[in-house]
């Protein structure tokens, strides 16, 4: 039985739980954080910081439902204009503090560009957080088809190009994305679940389990 989600293109680790008894002290671990995760990505451009941290909220995306976006004080506002029966309550919700780890291993190319291997921790385990936190740090994942350069989510996590300036100034050019697209053209998105530790649901003993990125 299955007892957490994983986004459809992200490869490798998932949980499964052999019992009824695992199951029940699987989600309540998953649900309060308690299960670390570590994810490997590949990155457009060259990361210059080697370590960081990006708290920025997330919200429904009420222009390209159901995706995500970085919430705003403007966003929220418009929010206040629009009428639940007419797009949805749940696309109304409440912004939700996100904050992802991130830590570079090294930085690479694909076909002669700059890429950025990262290892990536998500501590609030939003909805596609990692994939919005990588684009409005403007450095998306690689062959990200939703929230990357040209996806069908709205560009840049949703920040305008002025913000962007302000808080990315290092972030991946547009003609340095459209190049790395077409570098990874055929290639499937470049996030894996590498990492997963938790303590046993049944005899507290802790687990650690790993495993190698395909990109």
């Amino acid at each position: 039985m299955v007892v957490h989600r994983i986004g459809m293109e992200t490869s490798g680790l998932i949980a499964f739980a052999k019992t009824k008894i695992a199951m029940r002290g699987m989600i309540p671990m998953f649900e309060k954080g308690k299960v670390r995760r570590h994810y490997e990505a590949l990155l457009c451009g060259h990361v210059a910081n080697n370590n960081g941290l990006i708290g920025l909220p997330l919200m429904r995306d009420y222009e390209c439902p159901p995706f995500m976006r970085v919430s705003t004080p403007e966003h929220q506002g418009f929010m206040q204009t629009l009428d639940p029966l007419v797009v949805g309550r749940w696309v109304l919700q409440k912004p939700k503090d996100c904050a992802t780890q991130y830590e570079v291993l090294s930085r690479e190319e694909i076909g002669g560009h700059p890429v950025t291997r990262v290892l990536l921790t998500s501590i609030s385990g939003r909805t596609h957080q990692l994939n919005v936190h990588c684009a409005a740090m403007g450095h998306p994942i690689v062959a990200d088809l939703t929230y990357g350069l040209g996806g069908d989510a709205v560009p840049n996590g949703g920040l305008d190009p002025h913000t962007l300036e302000a808080t990315a100034p290092d972030r991946a050019s547009e003609h340095l994305q459209k190049e790395i697209v077409k570098a990874a053209n055929g290639m499937t998105m470049c996030i894996h679940s590498g990492i997963m530790a938790f303590r046993h649901p049944v005899h507290g003993r802790p687990v650690t389990v790993s495993s190698k990125a395909p990109f």
